[in-house]
């Protein structure tokens, strides 16, 4: 009896390590970015031993990660139940607490699964600060303050200074962070995930090369360690970006990149969501509808799938499936729903309202459009910069009203990127709408105008084209003092330029416009002054006919 008694301990022992060596390869699986293959290894954990608290918690988390609430709550609540590692459950729950703005409940969870630590645990701390991270509206400085406690059990953790140096970073402490990520790769040297952090400093520092640099040095010690090719791809687009005259072939080289990391990944839906996400980055639409079509058909309800359809449609001119998608989406409030989302759908329904040939919308296309864009606003202010595109668009099709309210809501926004270009372009469309013959000008509009044109020259004092339309709007108001004003601080705008500026062609017709203009606004009030004006028009052009016919009703 008594050797087999034996033999039963030697089993459970083995049984174990055995479990506690899958549970390190599902971990390094979570640090691959391999979701689908760490799942199946936790499953397989818990399928064996169902008390396996651990493993419930750590499956809880990849389906936070993938926004699967209702699966993560389930095995958190069964971690619950078992006996190794069943409180590290608790934080689980509690991120889903934070999540819901929660703070209370969430920091009664946090107490519990932190009663009754050893001195020198740190792996509750670990969780805790990644549960005030992985929200989304992260707390870094929560984070730090629990980080720092972990610290003082055991300084040498690799993990407590890998999420360290994640927790500085996300609060904008980069050399803290640098300090943080170096210490985990030293104390331990197989974690290519804090070295591929550096690179990522770097890159946020805009010091590409280095970070290139960085990142194959990560590829020399594991040219399949697949996360590493993700910061390629998106270090290629930064580049891009700041690179125009290269931009095409540096993005054809991050969605090379970004190609590798998929292939070094297990294709999940989670991967998959997040290549859609940079196949929005990179603008490649025809790519992200593929995508999207493929992730339907591995996923049929995850409803973040539509965003991706509704996105992807409306760039491809598909804008029934755009509308139809991005109305799913938006309807369930339970989804996490961006700006971006009723942006898409409300420029969806404007364009379902444009006609053939661009030259009218609907009224009511329009409106409904209008009121899904503002909704995004609300959201986001800044989402205004997306729109500045859109309003020009409008503008040179001719449809000044509807360009001037888009350009409106860039107005609004005195931090946006786009601030002064809108503001030109509300005064332009503004103007423009009420210029032409068969309409009567809307004062109020003008007004708008006006006001446009004189938050331009705030801004930028130098832009001298803003007094010559702001005398011609205030032309249209028969405003006569204001229109004098500002056509005379356009002519002494373009002679303080020099000779040359006066001498092109354009500039000429300008100034002539001036006196002209400026002529008749003193015609009833100052014959004097209005004789001056028609004279220097002649000055600069002699046979000017509407100069000379002036002059002789004046006489």
């Amino acid at each position: 009896m008594n050797k087999f008694k034996i033999f039963g301990i030697a089993l459970i022992a083995s049984v174990s390590i055995s479990h506690a060596q899958d549970i390190n390869q599902a971990k390094k699986a979570i640090d691959a970015e391999k979701f689908e293959e760490a799942k199946s290894i936790l499953k397989s954990i818990i399928q064996t031993k169902p008390s396996n608290g651990t493993a419930s918690f750590i499956l809880g988390n990849i389906y936070l990660t993938q926004s699967v609430e209702d699966s993560a709550s389930i095995y958190f609540q069964k971690g619950l139940t078992g006996n190794e590692g069943a409180k590290l459950n608790y934080i689980g729950l509690a991120q889903m607490d934070l999540e819901k703005s929660d703070l209370v409940g969430a920091q009664a969870k946090f107490a519990l699964a932190t009663k009754d630590m050893r001195k020198k645990d740190v792996e509750e701390y670990v969780y805790i600060a990644r549960a005030y991270m992985n929200v989304s509206k992260p707390d870094y400085k929560s984070a730090i303050a629990t980080l720092n406690r972990a610290v003082i059990n055991n300084p040498l953790d690799a993990q407590v200074q890998l999420a360290l140096g994640d927790a500085y970073y996300g609060d904008s402490k980069q050399n803290e962070a640098y300090v943080a990520y170096r210490n985990a790769f030293q104390a331990d040297n197989s974690l290519l995930r804090a070295k591929m952090q550096l690179g990522v400093l770097l890159k946020g520092a805009k010091s590409y090369d280095e970070a290139l640099k960085a990142y194959n040095e990560v590829i020399a010690i594991n040219p399949n360690y697949g996360p590493v090719y993700r910061e390629l791809a998106e270090t290629y687009y930064k580049i891009a970006r700041n690179k125009p005259s290269k931009g095409p072939e540096n993005l054809k080289t991050a969605i090379g990149y970004y190609e590798k990391y998929m292939s070094l990944t297990d294709y999940s839906i989670h991967s998959r969501m997040r290549r859609a996400d940079f196949l929005i980055l990179v603008k490649d639409y025809a790519a992200l509808e593929v995508e999207a079509n493929k992730m339907k058909e591995l996923d049929k309800v995850n409803p973040r799938i539509f965003r991706y359809l509704g996105y992807s449609a409306y760039e491809n001119g598909n804008i029934d499936v755009a509308i139809n998608s991005l109305e799913t989406f938006t309807s369930n409030p339970a989804n996490k729903i961006i700006a971006k989302d009723f942006l898409y759908l409300g420029l969806a329904k404007i364009k379902k309202g444009t006609s053939a040939d661009g030259l009218s919308i609907d009224p009511i296309a329009f409106n409904a459009g209008f009121a899904d864009i503002k909704k995004a606003i609300d959201m986001e202010p800044l989402a205004v910069e997306d729109l500045n595109e859109i309003g020009k668009k409008l503008f040179t099709q001719k449809l000044y009203k509807e360009a001037a309210s888009i350009f409106e809501l860039g107005t609004a926004n005195v931090d946006s990127k786009n601030y002064l270009d809108d503001n030109v372009y509300l005064g332009l469309a503004l103007y423009y709408a009420n210029n032409k013959k068969d309409v009567k000008p809307d004062p109020i509009a003008l007004q708008k105008a006006d006001d446009a044109f004189a938050k331009v020259l705030v801004a930028s004092p130098t832009y001298y084209e803003a007094y010559l339309f702001r005398a011609r709007t205030n032309s249209l108001l028969d405003n006569d003092p204001l229109t004098i004003k500002f056509y005379d601080a356009y002519v002494a705008a373009v002679t303080e330029k020099g000779a040359d500026e006066l001498a092109k062609p354009a500039v000429t017709k300008k100034v002539i416009e001036s006196y002209n203009t400026i002529g008749a606004s003193y015609a009833n009030t100052d014959k004097v002054k209005a004789i001056e004006y028609f004279n220097k028009t002649l000055t600069i052009d002699p046979t000017n006919a509407y100069a000379t016919a002036s002059l002789k009703t004046l006489k």
